[in-house]
């Protein structure tokens, strides 16, 4: 069964930074793409991030273009990380991370695209 595990969330000021890694036990197959999604409580779910497993290429949101960085997290088999700079309020929100199955890159930041979820990590920015 497929197990995703967020961890790095929390509160910084405008302007800072925070890394979040998500573990992964296993996930569904066929998979070869993980990434971040965030939902905040005015918004849904949005993708922001992902990594293609096998070819590294990776796909980022308008949003957070050129501010954070998905990378695979060496320490983990599956695992990522987000790297998050330039921090503001309205990246606020709980941030998940996903692996799912697409060969169409104009899907890989849609949530119907991925079938394992994690729980969630909330991040607070503030002002």
């Amino acid at each position: 069964e497929a197990q995703l595990a967020e961890s790095g969330g929390g509160s910084v000021q405008t302007g800072g930074s925070l890394r979040l890694s998500c573990a992964a036990s296993d996930y569904s197959y066929p998979t070869n793409y993980l990434a971040w999604f965030r939902q905040s409580l005015e918004s849904e779910r949005e993708g922001i991030a992902a990594i293609n497993i096998g070819l590294g290429t990776t796909h980022y949101a308008d949003s957070v273009k050129g501010r954070f960085v998905i990378s695979r997290n060496g320490g983990a088999k599956f695992g990522i990380d987000l790297q998050m700079n330039d921090l503001t309020p309205e990246d606020t929100a709980k941030y998940y991370c996903a692996a799912g199955y697409t060969l169409s890159v104009e899907r890989v930041l849609r949530a119907t695209t991925y079938k394992d979820w994690g729980q969630g990590t909330q991040v607070t920015v503030s002002s």
